[in-house]
């Protein structure tokens, strides 16, 4: 059964909808960004390098049809407050489920009392980027009505069994959430943001005698419900998983060895995001353990590679109009023409880097401190044709879709599963592949890119990036690219 909704929710959505969140915590909880610091300034000023408090309101809601069935009707309302203060390279991090004076006022003591030291050296100025405003709807994804996402979800079903007689089971599901935050620093700059984010998932299995394959499909981002509507994007979704699956039924083994690999544009770009991405956040390389650590202004990659982190794109699943520590995102070229030339930041590590912040700073919730995390990574197009760059690959791998992988940030190896490949045969795509997977070296592979499309492409909307047990939704994008000489491993040789 759906949960009841607070009775206060009209009025507090109304007051989302206008984007105040100072109002909302002023009136809810009795908490003004002037209260947060003061408290600022009483409990820290002084005794650390920098400090903040960080407010959040969040509503998430899921429906799951699995089968032509309600399996999972859930709401879920939760709030907090977390307090940090940081001296040198010490963090302290307090929180609290229950905003209150009291609760915040302890919450700093205890903040302090891990970071503190007998001398500071001042607080953090936030940069004075402008601010911005990337996804302001007319209505919040968690406001559509019940009946409304079930009949999506019943019209994505049915397109999905209607695609192919042998898809046998179909799992549909969409899930909102609306988040505001609001947060304060030592350095005197308050700011509020209000979050949307919505996604629609579509499963669906298929069997063929004795096979029985999956495939799944999705997307989203910080848009309203109307989004799957238009263009009657969940029929796309719904076909799209139907395709993969039954695609997966006639595949062929993978073969193992060496290869020219190409990737196809959009989500294959989650390997640039594992293999090279998590090294390129400030926290690992002022640490020294990253591959591309101490290695600015150097040749990283092929001249080919531009890739950028830019959390400013409009409604986009990793994009904020603000990171969470209150600096505005921006657009950070990490490799340009091959050569490596920045780091995504935090507050803490640029500080420590003697660095600008370059709104990177993220956490999954106020029960997380904050840490140098990735928005949206992408590499940038080029000139050719994609379908030049597949004729030009005499034998390969076409790989079009990712499944789960992982990666050692030190030494920068990683391997990946394709969920979706093909054989490249004379210039031209062949047969589907089953259980390919791609091993290398994010900076080696990089050094081993050979040819760059022009259709750069972004996911979807389906990322979340895991990092220290925190989860945040991230985008990736690629054009289709070709990698010379990459390892894929298969099941014969």
């Amino acid at each position: 059964m759906w949960p009841a909704k607070d009775p206060e929710e009209p009025e507090r959505m109304t007051e989302l909808v206008q984007r105040r969140p100072e109002r909302f915590f002023a009136d809810r909880f009795n908490v003004t960004p002037s209260v947060m610091e003061r408290l600022l300034g009483s409990a820290l000023k002084g005794r650390v390098d920098d400090a903040d408090i960080y407010l959040e309101y969040r509503v998430n809601e899921e429906l799951v049809l699995e089968e032509g069935t309600v399996k999972k009707a859930s709401r879920h309302v939760s709030q907090g407050a977390g307090v940090r203060a940081q001296a040198g390279t010490r963090t302290g991090y307090a929180h609290t489920d229950d905003i209150s004076l009291t609760n915040l006022e302890e919450a700093a003591r205890q903040a302090r009392a891990i970071a503190d030291r007998a001398s500071a050296s001042g607080v953090l100025a936030v940069p004075s980027r402008r601010s911005h405003d990337l996804y302001t709807l007319a209505e919040s994804p968690t406001l559509a009505d019940l009946t409304r996402k079930l009949k999506l979800l019943r019209l994505v079903d049915a397109e999905a069994r209607a695609a192919d007689p042998r898809v046998r089971q179909v799992i549909a599901s969409v899930s909102s959430e609306e988040v505001v935050m609001l947060i304060a620093t030592a350095s005197g700059f308050a700011i509020g943001d209000v979050r949307p984010l919505t996604r629609l998932n579509v499963t669906v299995i298929a069997e063929d005698g004795a096979k029985r394959e999956i495939g799944a499909h999705g997307g989203g981002g910080r848009v309203a419900l109307d989004y799957f509507e238009e263009q009657e994007r969940w029929r796309r979704f719904a076909r799209e998983a139907a395709r993969q699956a039954t695609l997966k039924l006639s595949a062929v083994d993978a073969p193992a060895g060496t290869t020219t690999v190409v990737l196809g544009p959009g989500w294959p770009g989650i390997l640039l995001h594992e293999a090279i991405g998590h090294g390129l956040e400030g926290d690992f390389n002022r640490k020294g353990t990253s591959a591309f650590a101490g290695r600015l202004g150097q040749k990283v990659a092929s001249e080919l590679v531009t890739v950028v982190d830019d959390g400013t794109l409009p409604n986009r699943r990793g994009s904020l109009n603000v990171d969470d520590e209150g600096t505005p995102t921006g657009r950070t070229v990490l490799i340009e023409h091959g050569i490596l030339r920045g780091y995504m930041q935090d507050r803490l590590n640029s500080r420590l880097m003697g660095m600008t912040p370059t709104g990177n700073g993220r956490r999954e919730s106020y029960a997380h401190p904050p840490m140098p995390r990735m928005t949206n990574t992408f590499m940038l197009a080029g000139e050719e044709p994609p379908e030049d760059i597949i004729r030009s690959v005499k034998s390969g791998l076409y790989a079009v879709a990712f499944g789960g992988g992982q990666v050692d940030i030190t030494s920068g190896k990683f391997v990946f599963s394709a969920s979706e490949a093909y054989l490249i045969e004379d210039g031209r795509v062949g047969a589907p592949v089953k259980g390919a997977t791609l091993i290398g070296n994010g900076p080696d592979a990089l050094t081993r890119v050979s040819r760059v499309g022009h259709d750069l492409e972004l996911d979807e909307g389906i990322g979340t990036c895991g990092k220290d047990g925190q989860s945040v939704p991230v985008g990736v994008g690629l054009p289709t690219i070709r990698i010379d000489g990459m390892t894929v491993g298969g099941t014969q040789v």
